[in-house]
């Protein structure tokens, strides 16, 4: 079950995604807010995707230095700002649930997979027995990891949200 979660978490949040703008009802006041918190949650993924090779190395430069899942961290702060900005409780719970599920599943099969691969290494980094590794960032890495997708997405998704505000006044 964990293996389908996390294989299929992306498809998996554009349905929750529609149903959540479906049931958004954004007022000014949660916008701001919200935009406030997603905003940084990209920032916080673009730092990451600056660093990692995904697959090549086990990654400890820049946010890795830091906590293990950079990319999940920023996904989830964005979550909670645009549940924010949607202005829905319902919406509130719905990301919640999504994102605890398909997080936890995606961190759990990756953390093993990466052991696996890397024969012990990823237990020695979760572990802090691991020499952070300076790398400087770079917006190459950023582009190979794709990571404009996801910036695209946050703005995207506030222009929704600001649009329904619009449309609604």
């Amino acid at each position: 079950m964990l293996t389908l979660l996390a294989r299929y978490r992306v498809t998996l949040g554009f349905v929750v995604g529609v149903i959540a703008f479906a049931l958004a009802r954004p007022t000014w006041t949660s916008f701001i807010y919200g935009a406030a918190i997603a905003i940084p949650g990209e920032l916080i993924r673009l730092w990451a995707a600056g660093h990692i090779d995904k697959g090549r190395e086990i990654t400890r430069s820049g946010p890795y230095r830091f906590v293990r899942h950079p990319l999940y961290l920023g996904s989830t702060i964005m979550a909670v700002g645009f549940a924010v900005a949607s202005g829905s409780l319902t919406v509130v719970v719905l990301v919640t649930v999504y994102m605890v599920a398909t997080l936890f599943a995606a961190m759990r099969t990756e953390e093993q997979a990466l052991d696996q691969k890397f024969a012990g290494e990823y237990s020695a980094y979760r572990e802090g027995r691991a020499a952070a590794v300076e790398r400087p960032f770079t917006w190459a890495r950023v582009v190979a990891n794709r990571e404009y997708r996801s910036a695209a997405g946050v703005v995207l998704g506030l222009s929704f949200l600001l649009a329904l505000i619009l449309w609604r006044q």
